[in-house]
Formats: structure tokens, sequence, C-alpha cells
């Protein structure tokens, strides 16, 4: 599948002329963003960012690098580092990789109006085995509903799954999965990963919701 076709819902939600977000197809920047990590080998590694959105409902979305795009999941209380946490996850539109760097206000009328700060982000390293402990694609993973993955972020670190619980229609509506921090005896019950995200910072400008907004209220005003 093209990247064109991957991102056919998101470009059809937005109108470019009026949010700042990236339109994607942005070949060199994409180049840039994933050349920021390297894999083992000395090989690109696959990225990964957590982004705070305060739009009509408060709630961090979660987007994997897979291919050209950022797979994606809206995440209501953020990822946590208790593996007692289990974080309910609803699969949204594939995103650009461009979208990494996504950091501002997405203006009134807009679908998803509201403040975006960049909480985390960083490379991570597929772990996906089948039951014969082969390493399994992460993309055909997916779709078979349960991805292992070690995060290396400014904030995150250690070994995470996601798992489909409930199927969703045609359409896709429907359809959820968990967030879970596996346990590998060094997280402690209560360690918990996601801060207030009115409090919380950018990894990318320091700055909070609050501030972010403001600055773009400057800008404009």
């Amino acid at each position: 599948m093209g990247e064109s076709h991957a991102l056919r819902t998101y470009h059809g939600k937005r109108d470019f002329d009026r949010t700042g977000e990236p339109r994607g197809g942005d070949r060199e920047a994409s180049g840039d963003a994933k050349s920021r990590g390297e894999g083992k080998g000395g090989g690109q590694a696959p990225r990964f960012v957590v982004q705070i959105h305060d739009a009509s409902t408060m709630h961090f979305d979660f987007r994997l690098q897979v291919g050209d795009v950022l797979k994606s999941w809206s995440v209501p209380k953020g990822p946590s580092l208790d593996p007692g946490d289990k974080r309910l996850a609803v699969p949204t539109e594939d995103h650009p990789l461009e979208y990494e760097d996504f950091e501002g206000v997405i203006t009134e009328g807009q679908y998803g109006a509201g403040t975006v700060i960049v909480w985390d982000h960083g490379t991570y390293e597929p772990l996906s085995h089948d039951r014969h402990k082969r390493p399994v694609p992460f993309d055909r993973a997916l779709e078979d509903g349960h991805v292992t993955f070690r995060l290396d972020g400014d904030k995150l670190h250690g070994t995470f799954a996601l798992t489909r619980f409930r199927q969703g229609g045609a359409d896709g509506k429907g359809e959820s999965w968990l967030l879970v921090k596996k346990d590998e005896g060094r997280a402690r019950n209560g360690d918990r990963g996601t801060p207030d995200p009115r409090r919380a910072r950018s990894a990318l400008s320091g700055h909070t919701l609050h501030q972010v907004a403001a600055g773009a209220e400057r800008s404009t005003g």
C-alpha cells in the first residue's frame, strides 16, 4: 500500500489551508525524522512519538512508525510504566512520518481542534515472535492483533505490548486495544509513565500545553 493511499483518511479529515498539521509525503523531511535513530548494526530504527492532545477530550496519541506512516492509537490515560496498568488504546487513522515533530494549535473548526505537544519520542525495537519463537514482521503482527516492542525515548523505556481485544466493524469503528508495560523486574507498582497532562512538558520545546496555546494566540493576535 502506497503512502498516499495509506494517508487517504488523514487527508480527507483536514483542510491544509487552515491547519498547520503536516500534509505528509515530504520525503526529505521524512528521511530526516528517520535518521535520528539507529538500530542495532547501524540500521535505521523505526520511530515512535507520544503526543498530548487537548481536544474536545484530553488524551494521549501513541504512534509507531510502520513503513512510511505512523500507526496511531488514542490512549485516554496515556502509557504507563506500571505493568499492572492496562491502558485502553483506540486506533485512529494513519499519520505521516512528519507528524512526529508536530506541536501547536489545531484551529477551531478543524478536525481535532486543540493544542498538541510532543510528550515523548524516540526509537523502538520490534520484538514480536510466533509460538515457535521466530521473528514476525511488525506489520503482520499488527494485523494478527498483538505486537511487542521495546521503547527507547526521552521518558519511556522498556518493553510494551499492544493487544487487540475487540474487533471493529468493516469501517474499523469499535476496535479496541490494550497498551501494557511488560514486567521486567525493574518497574514498581505505582511507577507511572504519565504525569498530569496539563502540567507535562514537551520533549521538543519544554513547554506545557498552556504555554504552547498562549504562544500561538500571541502570534496571531
